[in-house]
């Protein structure tokens, strides 16, 4: 079933990713980890689709929040990132998935890794425990080009800051800042052994990013003694879309 949304907000991530807040009225509710197809229709009837993630944790306000990062190539992302304006109406159809999610009601530990744009659905899930009030402990390990390229830089900095039981862990991988105690590099089982939950504890994880890096991560996590039925996993297209 499509909807039609408003967009009632605009904010830019990085220079080249942006949130879009939609009002959507008929809005049936969704689930941190689920995602939505958006159609954008030309006016000679030709029609494209992408499907985001949800980035806003569930509400009452029938409001919905997809991060779309630009393809300089892409049909749907340089329109989303560049053009649309507050006011303008999209269509959305959702919400969609029921594997690659977490519920309020959860209490186990929860790791969460993400490549690039695949922090949108784990921010869904982070907001979510903080709206709920869980208190279940929760790891971040945030693999990224540049510090440039961090989303929600501002608002993960405030919660790891005010939340001692939200730990965040950024893995430059091109470029890092200055006196940073680990050089430009991938993420690798060093990495994984040193900042994520021991497998002991048998935390939920949740990976998402490009295919590589979340069947390299997956393999990681399984070789240190993580359970497959507890690693969760969802792969993005270049434009943090859903594949």
């Amino acid at each position: 079933m499509w909807r039609v949304g408003t967009v009632v907000g605009l904010h830019d991530e990085t220079a080249t990713a942006r949130t879009i807040t939609l009002q959507v009225p008929d809005w049936s509710g969704h689930v941190a980890g689920q995602h939505v197809d958006v159609r954008l229709t030309a006016p000679d009837g030709y029609s494209a689709v992408r499907s985001y993630s949800i980035a806003s944790a569930p509400n009452s306000e029938h409001r919905v929040e997809i991060t779309v990062e630009r393809l300089p190539n892409g049909e749907v992302s340089p329109y989303l990132t560049q053009h649309v304006a507050v006011g303008d109406r999209l269509e959305l159809r959702g919400p969609i998935g029921g594997w690659f999610v977490w519920r309020s009601q959860q209490a186990e530990a929860v790791q969460l890794i993400a490549g690039g744009s695949g922090i949108v659905p784990l921010m869904a899930i982070i907001r979510s425990r903080v709206s709920a009030g869980n208190t279940a402990p929760f790891r971040l390990l945030y693999s990224v080009r540049e510090p440039g390229g961090v989303f929600y830089h501002d608002e993960l900095r405030a919660l790891s800051e005010q939340d001692r039981s939200v730990m965040v862990t950024y893995a430059f991988t091109r470029a890092a800042p200055k006196d940073w105690s680990r050089p430009p590099s991938r993420v690798d089982a060093a990495l994984i052994a040193e900042v994520t939950w021991p497998a002991n504890l048998a935390p939920s994880c949740y990976v998402c990013g490009p295919t590589p890096f979340v069947e390299t991560v997956a393999n990681f996590l399984n070789a240190s003694g993580h359970d497959r039925e507890k690693i969760r996993t969802e792969r993005f297209g270049p434009t943090g879309e859903r594949k």
